[in-house]
């Protein structure tokens, strides 16, 4: 396969696997509040607002191949 393909095929697994997960920690975001762990919520929120910013970064990166 050629290289840069290689790169768009890696780059489109990277930005929906770190779709799952942000779904995944949205849900213990939500149990955490629940449990009135309102600084562990905020943290785990802050990784899903820094999941969906590299997402953006990858989906630019994707438009340059």
């Amino acid at each position: 396969m050629e290289e840069k393909k290689k790169l768009s095929v890696v780059i489109d697994h990277w930005i929906e696997h770190n779709e799952s997960h942000m779904t995944e920690y949205e849900k213990w975001a939500d149990k955490a509040g629940q449990l009135g762990m309102a600084s562990v919520q905020a943290k785990i929120r802050k990784a899903i607002e820094n999941l969906h910013q590299c997402n953006l970064s990858l989906k630019e990166a994707m438009k340059e191949l």
